[in-house]
This record gives C-alpha cells, structure tokens and sequence, in this order.
C-alpha cells in the first residue's frame, strides 16, 4: 500500500525485475545487430518469384503452391495428396496481393484497403500485420 491507501499488484522488486529483464533483451539485441528497432508497418513486401498466381474473372486470386520436400513426396505417394495445392484468396487478400510488390510498405497499402473496403476492413492495420504475418511464415513473401 502507498501513502494514499492504494494497493498495487505488483511489488517494489517486481517492477526493478521487469525493468532489468528489459534492459537485459535489449543489450542481448544489441550485442546481436539488431539494437535499431524497426517498425512493421514501415516494412516492403514484396512476393516470392516462385509463387505463380492468376486472378479469376471475379477478381479473386488463386496462389499456386507447389508442395515440395520429403514429406510432401510421401503424403503424393501415400495419401494422394495433389502436387500442386491452389489457394484461394479472400475478398481482401486477392485486392492485397497484387499490391505486393516490394515498393509499398504496410501503411500505403492500408490507405488503399481503406479506400476500398472503409469499415468493412476494420481494425485495419491489426488485421493488415496479421496477414503479412501469415504470407511470410507460410514463405509467401519477402520483405524489401
């Protein structure tokens, strides 16, 4: 309790805790070339050569993913599984994809969803770092 009378949740020693394990990661980052902090929003897209993609007459765009690699070869053979997967995109994502080009970063092009879709693509650059969160761990995209 403070002179006021409040109660916190967190101790003295808590508080110091965080603070030096802050000060920690931020010196490990440091030592590691990454002390400049980047923000996302601020980052260059841009697609992988390899992925091939075509957009419908209903302007939809299907991504055709080729499925390489041991496992991906035994699930063929095994279970019959197709070569080539084709993903399509939603509404969103195939406006998203062709804007993907390595010379836009994630705001400029959530000015243009925004024109677009207004409230229907709200909370809009939450949603945005989510998908590029997903296109790039799924080896989608690069960032310039």
């Amino acid at each position: 309790m403070d002179r006021c009378g409040i109660q916190y949740e967190r101790t003295e020693n808590e508080v110091i805790g965080k603070i030096a394990d802050k000060n920690k990661s931020e010196r490990i980052m440091k030592r590691q070339g990454q002390g400049k902090k980047e923000n996302y929003l601020e980052r260059k897209p841009a697609r992988l050569g390899t992925i091939r993609w075509s957009i419908d007459d209903a302007g939809i765009v299907t991504l055709d993913v080729e499925n390489k690699g041991i496992f991906h070869w035994l699930a063929q053979k095994l279970l019959h599984k197709p070569r080539i997967s084709h993903i399509h995109l939603d509404e969103f994502g195939s406006f998203i994809w062709p804007l993907i080009d390595g010379q836009m970063n994630i705001i400029a092009i959530g000015v243009l969803v925004d024109e677009r879709f207004g409230e229907k693509a709200s909370p809009l650059y939450e949603r945005l770092a989510k998908y590029f969160q997903v296109l790039e761990n799924n080896h989608f995209i690069e960032w310039k």
